[in-house]
């Protein structure tokens, strides 16, 4: 079934100042390109504003700095990109489950289950597991033992969380994720890799989402943890030991290494690299594609990447980075000989 909102429903709901379109009623969101009447869409980058003069939508969410550059009718608000999402969310409605065990999951005789829960086809619970109220247990999901997880949390399909870890409420895991797998923990003898046994856990905070085929691995020895509000997308890696900070959010491919601590309200665009063992300040923001091979002690945008250029141009660029320690060598060198010369000459004067 479509929803329909008025403005004032929305302005009401949610806050804003409305101008023009007490009538208009919006039952979609759509990008300022492709809307059609009866959609909303928003503008926050300046490089779209063009589009507000051929968009077909019905009404758009600007900024109060914007709020005389189009006479559609419109919400104005301190955040558009924000107000935006949440009249996305009030017009698509998450799923409801009902609540109630399938007959095919295999559920342990030990674990604690609430009426309120709904557990998909092919689950499995194990032993000593306690859910929380209004909990979803998506298809195929395998929760270990002595798992925890809070009220309010989705498990979509084919999610597995190994042994004795947490997750807290109203968390939302993504099909195929992976919760404390055991962490890259080998020790050399002789020649031969020794495996590390792994008895740490995974903790989850709440209010954290986690993208599709994220993994999250269990502690060698103290606990992973990822604090309240987390936002991971897909395919991430976050090694052992590891700690994210509340409110921090990680694009797509990134990659942890064990024992790094990223502080709270972090930034990490996609395809980024955090060695091992490293610390990240609060309020970080790490360019897409950078490679952190040091601590970052201060807030600040850190970028560690070369831009792309043709496969010629690229080798000619990668020789002269190879050649830069020689001709660092011949700049001192030429330094020096420029010093004497100087001494010379100043001597000579002095005569």
């Amino acid at each position: 079934m479509t929803l329909h909102y008025s403005l004032q429903e929305i302005v009401s709901r949610f806050g804003g100042e409305l101008i023009d379109g007490n009538a208009v009623s919006i039952s979609r969101v759509a990008s300022l390109a492709n809307a059609e009447e009866g959609q909303i869409s928003f503008l926050t980058d300046s490089k779209y504003r063009a589009l507000l003069a051929t968009t077909r939508a019905s009404a758009v969410i600007l900024s109060h700095d914007n709020s005389g550059i189009t006479n559609l009718p419109r919400i104005v608000t301190d955040n558009p990109y924000a107000y935006f999402a949440k009249v996305s969310e009030l017009l698509n409605p998450a799923v409801s489950y009902q609540a109630g065990i399938d007959p095919s999951a295999n559920i342990a005789a030990s674990s604690k289950i609430p009426e309120t829960c709904t557990v998909l086809a092919n689950a499995v619970i194990s032993a000593g597991v306690t859910l929380g109220d209004h909990i979803v247990i998506g298809a195929g999901c395998i929760i270990g033992e002595g798992v925890h997880i809070g009220s309010g949390t989705i498990l979509q399909a084919n999610v597995v969380v190994y042994r004795n870890c947490v997750i807290g409420r109203h968390c939302i895991i993504a099909a195929g994720v992976v919760i404390g797998a055991d962490g890259f923990g080998y020790a050399n003898d002789q020649g031969q890799w020794v495996k590390i046994p792994q008895v740490g856990r995974v903790i989850i905070e709440d209010h954290v989402d986690i993208g599709s085929n994220t993994s999250i691995d269990r502690g060698a020895l103290d606990d992973t943890v990822i604090e309240t509000g987390v936002k991971l997308d897909n395919l991430i890696q976050i090694g052992h030991n590891c700690r994210i900070g509340a409110h921090t959010v990680i694009a797509g491919c990134v990659g942890v290494a064990g024992s790094a601590r990223i502080g709270k309200r972090c930034r990490i665009g996609g395809a980024a690299m955090i060695l091992g063992h490293l610390d990240v300040a609060d309020d970080v923001t790490i360019s897409p594609g950078s490679m952190i091979t040091r601590s970052l002690t201060k807030a600040d945008t850190y970028t560690a990447l070369m831009p792309f250029q043709a496969h010629d141009d690229w080798l000619k660029t990668a020789a002269n980075i190879r050649r830069l320690g020689d001709i660092s060598e011949r700049v001192k060198e030429l330094e020096r000989e420029l010093e004497k010369l100087k001494l010379k000459a100043n001597q000579t004067d002095k005569n």
